[in-house]
């Protein structure tokens, strides 16, 4: 706290929802740890479903964590999220908000500085998050029939939290756009420990014979992970996907001996699947991405979607090449000109270091500062 204060600060961190393991709930581990006394604020919780890390944290859930269908398919939950996020009062003088779409409607006694991965993207980027298979889906015709309300609801508690930080350029521009409000950047932390221990699984053992192209993504259509699959098959080369979601089940059928799909990895299988790739492959429009991260700090280049957050975490030519479409054809090209060039693997771990847990501690300790006047020391 400052040192015109006599009180220490009572700091909170509130996120959507805590029942997957992604690059989020990752960031929310990192503000954790900046402020290992916060209690965490969350509208659902499945322990075995996200970072076991948590597990040492006081988390605060909403009646909805009761419903073990929602805990395990937070999708399920939407008609119900707007009322329960509003319903939840988090008691601190500043509350640290990991948000992309509910937790920033949550009410607190202190100030609101809201972390925003991106505006909610079942409200501006609808395709993206049904996966737009063509048609008209139950999820479909009831976020049509909720939308309106829901855009109400959403605007109201951007106005009341007001306070934004910005996770990727893309980002800024987006809450510009659909808040009006002008945020700081602060970038995302890699998190994933290289020094920490190794963990083998059937899976890496079956491609480890040589370099594998790897994929490290939730498995949702937007993601484009069955290009990458097709483009893999076309080239004959050892494929493995790290990651789980709704179309786990479609994306089997692609599977071979050289492509295989993996979910539910603990960090120490998860660095041995980075330490044995040749290359990440990232083919999804990401709010920022922080595989590429990730992977950088193993010394892999990055292969991406020209677009989105990838601009901001992938330098061409030095950390990775992009392609320009999320079509299997021209990802396989873009693997063919990676594979013809040589790598420089300490310039690109100098790269991630760029991007380090330190740095982004710091970064947004100063944001708070900035919004509340008062020093976020614990």
């Amino acid at each position: 706290m400052d040192s015109t204060s006599d009180k220490r600060l009572k700091i909170a961190i509130a996120h959507d929802y805590l029942t997957q393991r992604g690059g989020a709930e990752r960031v929310v581990l990192s503000m954790y740890r900046a402020f290992p006394e916060a209690r965490i604020y969350t509208t659902l919780y499945s322990p075995e479903d996200t970072f076991p890390d948590f597990r040492g944290a006081e988390i605060v859930v909403s009646p909805l964590n009761r419903v073990s269908h929602f805990r395990k398919d937070h999708r399920t939950a939407l008609p119900f999220l707007a009322p329960v996020a509003s319903g939840m009062k988090i008691d601190a003088d500043i509350v640290l908000t990991s948000s992309s779409g509910w937790a920033h409607g949550f009410k607190t006694s202190g100030t609101q500085v809201v972390y925003c991965h991106t505006p909610a993207r079942w409200l501006y980027l609808t395709d993206d998050y049904l996966g737009n298979k063509g048609g008209l889906s139950v999820k479909q015709i009831a976020l049509g029939l909720l939308t309106p309300a829901l855009k109400r609801w959403d605007q109201k508690a951007a106005r009341r939290a007001k306070n934004y930080i910005a996770n990727s350029t893309v980002v800024q521009d987006r809450i510009r756009r659909v808040y009006g409000v002008e945020a700081p950047i602060v970038f995302p932390p890699h998190s994933l420990d290289i020094s920490g221990d190794r963990e083998s699984f059937p899976e890496l053992d079956e491609l480890s014979t040589e370099p594998y192209l790897l994929v490290v993504a939730r498995l949702m259509k937007y993601k484009n992970v069955d290009q990458v699959m097709l483009a893999a098959r076309q080239l004959d080369l050892p494929l493995l996907v790290v990651g789980d979601g709704p179309e786990k089940a479609e994306l089997q059928r692609l599977e071979g001996e050289r492509i295989r799909i993996v979910s539910g990895l603990s960090d120490g299988q998860l660095r041995a699947a980075y330490a044995g790739a040749g290359a990440l492959i990232a083919a999804s429009y990401e709010d920022f991405g922080i595989t590429p991260l990730e992977a950088a700090a193993w010394g892999l280049p990055t292969l991406a979607l020209r677009g989105g957050g990838y601009l901001d975490t992938v330098i061409e030519g030095k950390t990775g090449l992009f392609f320009e479409s999320a079509r299997a054809d021209l990802i396989a090209k873009t693997v063919q000109r990676a594979r013809d060039m040589e790598w420089n693997a300490e310039l690109i771990q100098n790269h991630a270091d760029k991007f380090s847990e330190a740095r982004f501690h710091r970064e947004i300790k100063e944001q708070i500062e900035k919004f509340t006047g008062f020093a976020a020391a614990t």
